[in-house]
């Protein structure tokens, strides 16, 4: 799809098919990415200029931002590549590695500088680029390297080593970050200056207000104002609950199941799991509170030992999972409908 006529709507539709749930955020991701192509767009044709907006995204680990970014890419088809900030923060050269990220982003594009030009690079853990309150800064060159992407984000001509140049003011930059302790920061500097509310006003555009992340919020956690004023669009991840947990096995185009259900179509095995396992799994993902992160590692270890064994049982026909503590039962092609024991293996 030409991003520039990739409506807002479209792309949340485009987003709710690989993730569950972060409404907020998906709306303030579409509507930014619609209003940035847009821009290029109209650029040459409008005499007023209009202004470069990249996204700061935060939230808890594992709630989706790095999906969010990359459906978002592939949904307005632009090239698309991640890096760590922490990654930058711990390199000699900051400025070859920021040039390497842009050179991955060319790679992306097909060696098409003019389609790299317009694609998005997310910058994950920029949160861990902060500086304290006495100046210091928490990795020995976290301000340096928020120096050091000002440039990049808001545009300047990358030149590269076979002496080519890419303007990089076409390039969506996404920062993303966990920004632990950002609450607390909200609850102090919120506790005074609220917007007040009268009978006609709208509350939910108020809390919407009162509620917003502040540019002075993100000084105080550690972000230099000029790296700030670089990221005027803010958008919020919720943290999963167990709900949400459970329907991202089994909803998103790409979700767990399918994946697992189609390599034991390959075997010629059908795999049912019950809606109380998904449950279980959500409950020991939220004891291991790393978000969505930890339930593919859970499925693995549930089905590796089929996995291993279906290839040497061809007559097993389907693999029933009923609890995530009790062993799967298995249908063989001459067994009745009602599952049977395993077979030995």
């Amino acid at each position: 799809m030409n991003p520039a006529t990739a409506k807002p709507s479209d792309i949340v539709r485009a987003l709710d098919q690989y993730v569950v749930g972060q409404t907020d955020a998906k709306r303030s991701l579409a509507v930014a990415a619609y209003t940035h192509y847009r821009r290029l767009a109209l650029s040459q044709t409008r005499e007023v200029t209009l202004d470069k907006a990249n996204i700061l995204i935060l939230g808890p680990s594992g709630c989706g931002k790095t999906l969010l970014c990359e459906t978002l890419a592939q949904h307005v088809e632009v090239p698309f590549v991640t890096a760590d900030a922490t990654s930058l923060a711990q390199s000699r050269f900051v400025g070859d590695e920021i040039e390497a990220i842009l050179g991955r982003l060319v790679d992306k594009a097909g060696g098409d500088l003019a389609h790299a030009g317009r694609g998005i690079v997310f910058i994950d853990e920029v949160d861990k680029l902060k500086v304290d309150a006495s100046g210091a800064s928490r990795a020995t060159s976290g301000e340096s390297v928020q120096h050091a992407l000002l440039k990049i984000m808001e545009g300047y001509p990358a030149r590269f080593s076979d002496g080519r140049v890419m303007d990089t003011a076409g390039i969506l930059f996404i920062c993303g970050g966990a920004f632990v302790d950002l609450e607390r920061i909200m609850a102090r500097s919120h506790s005074f200056g609220y917007i007040a509310a009268n009978q006609e006003d709208d509350a939910g555009v108020l809390a919407r207000i009162n509620n917003r992340v502040k540019p002075t919020d993100l000084f105080e956690f550690g972000l230099i104002p000029e790296f700030t004023g670089r990221l005027p669009v803010i958008a919020r991840v919720e943290a999963l609950d167990r709900e949400a947990l459970a329907r991202i096995m089994v909803e998103p185009k790409n979700a767990l199941y399918r994946q697992f259900r189609l390599l034991l179509a390959e075997m010629g095995a059908q795999l049912v799991i019950s809606p109380q396992v998904f449950q279980q799994i959500a409950d020991l993902a939220l004891e291991y509170k790393t978000g969505a992160r930890s339930l593919r590692g859970i499925f693995e270890e549930l089905l590796t030992p089929i996995l291993y064994m279906v290839p040497d049982h061809p007559e097993v026909k389907a693999v029933h999972f009923r609890s995530l503590f009790e062993p799967p039962v298995f249908q063989k092609a001459q067994d009745a409908p009602a599952a049977q024991s395993a077979p030995q293996s």
